[in-house]
């Protein structure tokens, strides 16, 4: 374990000494305080990691100094200690936010064991934050790749989407990105903080599906030889993501349909009800109107899940994002392998470019995978991608202008800041640009410099 800085409040010198020689000996930073009063006014937060106080002291008691450290610094953790402990005192502890108590006289060992416990806590506690910050910002909306009109559009109707409570249906074709769109709304709202829990309703068996989204209590079939919490209850306070929704047989989308109406359901095999506060977001590839006239979906459920409907284009109508993808995709094989494939070939740009894509974003990231398995050159030929996709002869078409001269200006702003190690005051020298303008260009192509040296 790292070594932790550590404040130690006791009116007692000798348990002073005591608890900083065995904190010492285990490597902590330690300073300890006989006044409780001094020790308040030393604390700053960010400064320290653990707190250990004693209950009675003169001047103000423990519980009043936890009260004062944890309006300062909410996340710490405070060990408190007492010669009288009672449960009334405990339990007053805790609500004060206490992470611990420990009982006069204590043992070196059990000192370092409580000390030990409250340091992982706090840990995990920041990791588990540094990764939700972490997924808040792959999911904001400038991280989303792309900047054709069409898609430009769903993000701004999913950012308004974002901050309602409300259920949505995300519609388009398998491949196209839709739960990175239900991602983005969920770490965009104010349930960022909660888990994200999603789940593919046509891999999940029929004669299980009932379980795995609401539970089961022990002896409700054979082999369920415990209680379990279903996916509902593990997303409570955050959100549910059911992707491919048309394939929940007919039973559990009225199980569905009464927690979208009342936010509470049943347990298989349970006789009373649980209660949680879940987003719901759904998405398919298939016409849900079609499956609701022909009666395998409820048209009651379809209402209560389509109130807001966000519908992904296909990739082949998102030609101008094609280049930008292909391109954000070299970037993560590239560092993933430690190769150097500066990109598409002018050739192989446009060739990506007039392919229709039926496999839309899923099918790009592959094939952009295979041909780095395989490409010899510096930038991926036309050659290696004709081995993996149809490529027509490209005299024959003729590119939209503001197509042509997107994919001309993304090719030429990556090769130049590669050339110059992403120094932006030189690009412009070189270019005969102003700053100004790359920073404005790599702003309207979403391109990082970043993605583009890795």
């Amino acid at each position: 374990m790292a070594a932790a800085k550590i404040m130690i409040i006791d009116n007692e010198e000798g348990l002073c000494r005591m608890m900083s020689a065995v904190l010492l000996d285990d490597g902590h930073a330690v300073r300890t305080f006989t006044d409780p009063l001094e020790a308040v006014a030393n604390f700053c937060p960010e400064t320290w990691d653990l707190v250990i106080s004693d209950i009675k002291m003169p001047g103000i008691d423990g519980l009043e100094v936890l009260q004062k450290i944890k309006a300062a610094e909410p996340t710490i953790p405070v060990i408190m200690i007492t010669a009288f402990a009672t449960v009334e005192m405990s339990i007053q502890a805790l609500r004060k936010g206490a992470y611990d108590m420990l009982t006069k006289p204590f043992e070196p060992d059990e000192l370092l064991f409580r000390v030990r416990n409250a340091l992982n806590h706090n840990q995990l506690k920041s990791e588990n934050q540094q990764l939700r910050q972490k997924l808040a910002g792959k999911f904001n909306f400038d991280n989303i790749i792309g900047t054709s009109q069409i898609l430009q559009q769903l993000l701004d109707k999913v950012e308004k989407v974002a901050v309602r409570d409300t259920s949505a249906l995300i519609t388009g074709e398998s491949g196209s990105g839709k739960e990175l769109i239900a991602q983005a709304i969920h770490y965009n709202s104010p349930r960022k903080e909660k888990p994200f829990i999603a789940i593919n309703c046509g891999a999940i068996p029929e004669s299980v599906m009932e379980s795995e989204l609401f539970g089961h209590k022990k002896g409700a079939f054979t082999g369920a030889d415990s209680d379990k919490d279903g996916l509902l209850k593990a997303a409570d306070g955050g959100t549910l993501f059911l992707d491919e929704i048309g394939n929940l047989p007919l039973n559990i989308q009225k199980t569905l349909l009464r927690f979208l109406q009342e936010q509470e359901f049943r347990r298989v095999g349970d006789t009373s009800s649980t209660k949680v506060d879940v987003r719901l977001i759904s998405a398919t590839n298939s016409e849900l109107e079609k499956e609701v006239e022909k009666g395998t979906f409820r048209e009651d459920l379809f209402y209560r899940l389509n109130v807001i409907n966000l519908h992904l284009p296909p990739l082949r109508q998102r030609k101008p994002d094609i280049v930008l993808l292909a391109a954000h995709f070299i970037a993560q094989q590239n560092k993933k392998f430690k190769t150097a494939i500066s990109g598409l070939s002018a050739e192989a740009q446009r060739a990506a470019t007039e392919y229709s894509w039926p496999g839309n974003i899923r099918q790009l990231k592959n094939v952009i995978e295979a041909c780095m398995t395989i490409e010899t050159e510096q930038q991926i030929s036309l050659a290696t991608l004709s081995q993996f996709i149809e490529t027509e002869p490209l005299t024959e078409k003729k590119a939209d202008y503001n197509d042509a001269l997107a994919m001309f200006e993304i090719d030429y702003l990556r090769h130049l800041l590669i050339s110059v190690d992403g120094n932006i005051e030189e690009a412009a020298r070189k270019a005969n640009m102003n700053m100004a303008t790359i920073y404005r260009k790599l702003k309207k192509y979403g391109l990082r410099k970043e993605d583009m040296l890795n």
